[in-house]
């Protein structure tokens, strides 16, 4: 089974303001069969120097549970209200979560990255599981995470 969203606050976030031209990505994360509960994911964009730039999706309802996605915490300062709206349900063992969003064009060979943090209940928490820089080269290129997450793709 697959969870599909359309991450438009994001894409409003994370679109350069005037001229700039949009590009509709597709993100994928396939996790892995960890044998737990649900896991929480964040996907979020950084820059160059790995500034914090925005959250696309947020999956896990519980607020007391993001502090576990650690690197997201601390590159956002826990920005609650910036993913309001983009939040849904954890995404379970063995599933995938496809989310699809507008993003500025100049983000794409931009030096920007995408990560992607996990977190499971009562199991290990894995900051920056995915790191994956947003190329034209990456498009469509599975990714393998470091913890939760099996593979990783974005597609435009």
């Amino acid at each position: 089974m697959k969870i599909t969203t359309t991450a438009l606050a994001a894409a409003t976030a994370l679109a350069v303001p005037g001229l700039a031209e949009a590009r509709e990505i597709t993100f994928e994360t396939t996790l892995k069969n960890y044998g737990g509960d649900g896991a929480y994911v964040v996907i979020y964009v950084v820059d160059a120097s790995g500034a914090y730039k925005g959250t696309l999706w947020m999956a896990g309802g519980k607020a007391k549970y993001y502090r576990h996605l650690s690197d997201w915490e601390a590159a956002s300062g826990g920005a609650r209200a910036e993913i309001d709206g983009i939040t849904g349900a954890s995404v379970g063992a063995g599933r995938t979560l496809k989310i699809t969003a507008d993003l500025a064009d100049a983000l794409i060979d931009g030096g920007f990255e995408i990560r992607v943090d996990t977190a499971v209940e009562d199991m290990r928490d894995n900051p920056s599981d995915v790191v994956a820089p947003l190329t034209s080269a990456g498009n469509g290129k599975p990714v393998a995470g470091r913890g939760y997450v099996e593979s990783f793709t974005y597609s435009f």
